[in-house]
């Protein structure tokens, strides 16, 4: 569970917390499990190149 901290305090924005707006805030920590999700899971054919 640390390891997730970690990986989430890697964005300054959360980390910081400056949203007003709790909708704000969830929506940036979506966005950040979703990239965090997308660089951990090995992709079988890289897309950018073919």
């Amino acid at each position: 569970m640390e390891v997730a901290h970690s990986w989430f305090n890697r964005f300054r924005k959360l980390l910081v917390r400056e949203e007003k707006l709790e909708r704000s805030f969830l929506g940036l920590t979506h966005l950040a499990a979703a990239i965090i999700t997308f660089r951990k899971v090995p992709l079988a054919i890289n897309v950018l190149y073919g």
